[in-house]
């Protein structure tokens, strides 16, 4: 408020300048139309500014002149000599109680409604009486000094001219820094260099703050637009506006007011629900939207989150095949997020009918473009049913920003300060890099880390890398790996072509004291374009319990010895790694691993196939450490909320569906506990049959029923350890005695024999449940 206040004063003072002689002139000529406006306009602007900034001696006063103007406008009054003086009264007055204020003195008001009064049409001239002299007051009621104006306008172009000529200063002191450390050390001139460095960084900050605004001029209507869009439509919105103290360049401000406007009013509009609609879903009937900035790294973040309906993607990509802007072809091979991203076609809107503030198909599309090309980037957080967030990033544009250097391969790149938040290097034993599916986790003093390899992710031939950087996202933090950080130094950053920024991997370019161009890395840029998944944060405590409450567990998904898809908590999976096949033996009744000088037990829902290694995942609680033999690891997958319970599946805790597909989750409880989890491959039953058809129709649906794969006996067929066959005891036996469960069609058996009563069902399963366990091959037998 103290900025605009200032800002009022220094505005009143130059009309006021500009001013004083109109009114003498239109005076003279009445009838010039074009002055008399100019002073309507100006106590107009000093009226709606009183009314918002609390000043309701000066919005009196303009308020009693315009209404006199006014009726001289509408011609309803003629500008003779004595309105003319009540006019200049009242304008002289203004221009008291401005210096006042800026001076921060007292100014009695007792004159003030005579000066009021000298403007009704019928009033005699009035002599305005002379108050009691106050301290810092004269007689006539004026300040005895006017406060200097401290304040000057200046135009952008020579703001961008300043801004100019210090970066070029900068870059000047890097170099003779530069120069000076390849020289023989003169303590004289190492003296003179710290002194020009000291007085460069005081210059660069005043003339970066003269390009800097609060960003509250930006947020100041949004209370209004609120107002005058929510009321029409019958809603009732509670707002809250937070970091309105953040600075951000002027020019960037104006830029961003129509995507802002645009944004609100479809919050408003399109998210938050009627009243009756959210006590139906169980909310508020006042909808809630919240504006905030702040600062991350060497960018502005702007978020406008609403409580409302959030975005229903079924519905936009509906109509976007109804409006020909896809097909539905396009659409079945889009996946989530370009799906929600369809709201940015041109032409197209979620509404079906026009009204004032929708419906057009004129907004995002137009949104995004304009962030865009100031090299911004916006973000959405759909939440059906419970809100969308819409994330606005910035860059500090024309901003002198301390750096690091970096190298990669043969080219260089500069990291913000602010983003990094260690650097660490390969060859000290604190950092572990273990594979996981088709990516690394970097493991940095017990802390994990996805890791992206920057050569990797720009094309760039390279080396092993050397260092890790760790740089810092609003999201998390990830490990990047780099081949050497070079220097630091302070830079100016501008936005880079289009082309460059639309990559979404860079914040901007700088020019080094060598001459050679830079770009500047984005951390949030990079994590997004690596694919780098961090669980979704919120402002609010109660938002963030209702998240994690209903967000899934992240999980390695792999594939399993028998040839299932599984998958298990990440949580509990320390590294992934190859172990050679000599090292797994069978010892003590169990499987077991020798790693690092010990054994560990080891898992295996089937024999390990033979090779050179077999992967394993180390699994460990914090204390205690086990392996489970995989065939090999996919990726890391979210596991949804609804998992099915498995039934009779010991180390199976459920079914998810992932991608369309079930997959069975591990139970790590129930790893360290000892119960292994079994084969998804069902024990097979060979039939033998004898042409009557019993067994197919009979004996078939009752073995399938029960857990078992059935398929017809063949002579000279394969032998399967761990199958079974079932004949009748009056068939030929051309059946290996240990491997065949006999059946007889009489219900009594003949003395000595071992056969079983066909329809006997429960001795049936029971006597091929223990020929089974006989051989390792039942269904609950663990591996």
């Amino acid at each position: 408020m103290d900025d605009l206040l200032q800002e009022f004063i220094a505005e009143t003072r130059e009309t006021l300048e500009a001013l004083s002689g109109e009114i003498v002139l239109w005076e003279a000529q009445p009838a010039d139309r074009a002055r008399l406006d100019a002073i309507f306009r100006f106590v107009h602007t000093v009226k709606g500014s009183c009314g918002f900034l609390d000043l309701p001696r000066l919005g009196k006063l303009a308020h009693s002149a315009e209404d006199v103007l006014a009726a001289v406008r509408d011609g309803h009054r003629t500008p003779d000599t004595a309105l003319v003086n009540a006019v200049l009264a009242i304008v002289d007055r203004i221009g008291e109680l401005t210096e006042a204020i800026a001076a921060g003195i007292p100014l009695d008001d007792t004159t003030e409604d005579l000066l009021i009064a000298a403007l009704a049409e019928d009033a005699a001239p009035v002599k305005p009486a002379t108050p009691a002299p106050v301290e810092g007051q004269t007689t006539t009621g004026t300040p005895q000094s006017r406060v200097a104006n401290r304040s000057v306008r200046l135009g952008v172009e020579l703001l961008d001219r300043m801004m100019a000529g210090m970066s070029e200063m900068v870059l000047a002191r890097n170099e003779l820094a530069r120069r000076l450390r390849d020289a023989a050390p003169d303590p004289r001139v190492e003296g003179a260099l710290e002194r020009l460095s000291l007085t460069v960084a005081e210059m660069r900050d005043t003339i970066t703050r003269t390009r800097m605004q609060r960003i509250e001029a930006l947020f100041s209507a949004i209370p209004r637009m609120v107002r005058d869009t929510a009321t029409p439509l019958g809603k009732q919105v509670a707002l809250a506006i937070e970091g309105s103290d953040v600075e951000l360049d002027r020019e960037m401000i104006e830029l961003l007011r129509d995507p802002l406007v645009h944004i609100i009013r479809n919050s408003v509009d399109h998210g938050i629900e009627m009243p009756n609609e959210r006590r139906a879903a169980g909310k508020k009937e006042n909808g809630r939207l919240v504006v905030s900035a702040r600062q991350s790294g060497n960018r502005i973040l702007i978020e406008i989150a609403d409580d409302g309906r959030g975005i229903d993607v079924d519905r936009v990509v509906a109509k976007a095949v109804r409006s020909g802007l896809h097909t539905e072809a396009d659409v079945s091979r889009m996946d989530d997020v370009q799906r929600l991203e369809l709201i940015y076609c041109p032409g197209l809107s979620s509404r079906d009918t026009v009204s004032a503030t929708s419906g057009r198909g004129v907004g995002m599309d137009v949104v995004r473009a304009n962030i865009e090309q100031i090299g911004g980037r916006i973000a959405l957080r759909n939440m059906p049913g419970r809100g969308l967030v819409i994330t606005l990033q910035v860059p500090l544009t024309l901003t002198i920003i301390p750096t690091i250097i970096v190298a990669v391969g043969a080219q260089r790149f500069a990291l913000p300060r602010q983003s990094v938040e260690e650097i660490v290097s390969l060859n000290g034993g604190a950092v572990r890099i273990d594979p996981l599916g088709d990516s690394r986790v970097a493991t940095v003093r017990g802390q994990r880390l996805p890791l992206v390899a920057l050569g990797d992710l720009l094309d760039i031939p390279t080396e092993d890398p050397r260092v890790l950087v760790i740089m810092a996202t609003r999201e998390g933090n990830f490990a990047m790996a780099i081949d050497a950080v070079l220097d630091t130094e302070e830079l100016v950053v501008k936005p880079a072509a289009p082309a460059v920024m639309a990559s979404g991997l860079y914040a901007g370019q700088t020019l080094p004291d060598s001459g050679l161009p830079l770009l500047l890395l984005d951390s949030g840029g990079i994590a997004a374009v690596a694919g780098l998944r961090f669980a979704p944060t919120m402002g609010d405590t109660a938002d963030e319990a209702q998240v994690a409450e209903e967000t899934g567990v992240t999980a390695l998904l792999f594939d399993d010895l028998d040839g299932a898809r599984r998958a298990i908590a990440l949580g509990v999976v320390d590294r992934v790694e190859t172990a050679p096949a000599a090292m797994i033996r069978t010892t003590g009744g169990r499987r077991h691993l020798t790693v690092e000088g010990g054994v560990i037990p080891l898992i295996a829902v089937a024999e390990p196939a033979g090779g050179e290694g077999v992967a394993v995942l180390r699994l460990t609680d914090g204390f205690a450490e086990i392996g489970y033999a995989i065939a090999e690891p996919h990726e890391i997958v979210t596991l949804p909320i609804a998992i099915a319970p498995a039934r009779d599946r010991p180390g199976i805790v459920g079914v998810a569906v992932i991608d369309g597909e079930q997959i069975e989750v591990i139970d790590p409880h129930a790893l360290f506990a000892g119960e292994a989890p079994v084969s998804s491959e069902r024990p097979l039953c060979l039939l033998r049959c004898d042409g009557s058809g019993w067994m197919e129709t009979f004996l078939r649906p009752v073995l399938e029923a029960s857990g078992y794969r059935c398929a017809p006996w063949s002579p000279g067929g394969p032998a399967t350890p761990g199958t079974v066959t079932l004949a009748m005891d009056d068939g030929p036996p051309d059946v290996a005695a240990d491997t065949v469960l006999t059946l007889r069609r009489q219900v009594a058996a003949t003395p000595g024999s071992d056969s079983i009563y066909r329809y006997d069902r429960t001795a049936l399963i029971a006597a091929l449940e223990a020929r089974m366990n006989r051989f390792g091959g039942s269904k609950r037998n663990a591996a």
